[in-house]
C-alpha cells in the first residue's frame, strides 16, 4: 500500500458519452530520460483501458494476464469479454496471492474503464487485496484522499436518475474535471503534457474506441482548459 499511496495520482472520470482516465508521470531524477510510450495507462483489452499506480513490474505482470484473459474469452465465445467479469478475474488472481505463506500481494491498484453491451460504460476501482467496486469518478496514487474530496464537490451527477450508470455529466466537462483535480493535486508549478497522460474510451459507429492522447493532444487540452488552471498557479 505504501508504494500505491507514493506512486502518481490516476484519475477515472465517468461521462455520458464515455470516461476519461488521467495520470500523473512521477521523474524519479532530472537524468532519467522519459519512455516514449505510456507508464500509467495500458490497454487491457478492444473494450477496456486501465490506469495503474504502484509497483510497475508487478502492474505489467497483471496487465500481460488480463490480455490472455480478455483472449481466451474472445476465443471461446467470440465477442468481447463483460467488463466487470475481466475485473473480476483479475481480482482473483491478486486475492490469490494474499492466501498463502512465500507470496506477497501485488503492490498495484487498477482503475479499470470500459463499455460493454450488456451495461454500457463502467469504472471500476480494484486494491492489492482483490477487492474491486464500480464508480462514478475515482482516484488512485498519491494524494487520492484530496483528489476524491474535489471530485465529490464537481462532479455533476444526474440525480434524477438513482442507477449507477445515471450521469449527466459531458465528455468536455469530464476532462475539464481531470485538469482540475490534477491542478490542485500535483506538486508542480505548471501542468505540462511530460508530466501526464491522458486516454478516453468512447463509442464510435456503435463499437469501444480507446484514444491515447499524444503529447501534442495533451498540450492542446492543457491550453483548452488553461482557465481552470490558472487558479493553481497563482
Amino acid at each position: 500500500m505504501e508504494a500505491i499511496s507514493h506512486a502518481g495520482t490516476v484519475i477515472g472520470i465517468l461521462s455520458k458519452d464515455g470516461i476519461v482516465l488521467a495520470a500523473e508521470r512521477q521523474a524519479t531524477s532530472a537524468l532519467l530520460e522519459q519512455s516514449v510510450g505510456s507508464e500509467k495507462i495500458y490497454e487491457m483489452n478492444d473494450n477496456v483501458v486501465a490506469g495503474v499506480a504502484g509497483l510497475t513490474a508487478d502492474a505489467n505482470i497483471l496487465i500481460n494476464q488480463s490480455r490472455m484473459i480478455a483472449q481466451r474469452y474472445l476465443l471461446r465465445y467470440g465477442s468481447p469479454i463483460p467488463v466487470e467479469q475481466l475485473v473480476r478475474r483479475l481480482c482473483d488472481l491478486k486475492q490469490g496471492y494474499t492466501q498463502f505463506g512465500g507470496l506477497r500481494p501485488f503492490g498495484v491498484s487498477f482503475l479499470c474503464a470500459g463499455w460493454d453491451s450488456a451495461f454500457g460504460f463502467q469504472l471500476y476501482q480494484s486494491d492489492p487485496a482483490g477487492n474491486y467496486s464500480s464508480w462514478k469518478a475515482a482516484c488512485i496514487g498519491e494524494n487520492s484522499g484530496n483528489a476524491q474530496s474535489i471530485l465529490k464537490q464537481e462532479y455533476k451527477d444526474d440525480e434524477a436518475d438513482e442507477r449507477a450508470a445515471g450521469t449527466s455529466m459531458e465528455m468536455d466537462d469530464a476532462m475539464r474535471l481531470a485538469c482540475l483535480v490534477l491542478s490542485k493535486t500535483i506538486d508542480t508549478a505548471k501542468l505540462t503534457s511530460e508530466k501526464l497522460e491522458f486516454a478516453t474510451i468512447t463509442l464510435k459507429c456503435g463499437k469501444p474506441h480507446i484514444d491515447v492522447l499524444s503529447s501534442a493532444e495533451i498540450d492542446g487540452v492543457l491550453k483548452k482548459y488553461e482557465a481552470v488552471l490558472k487558479p493553481s498557479d497563482s
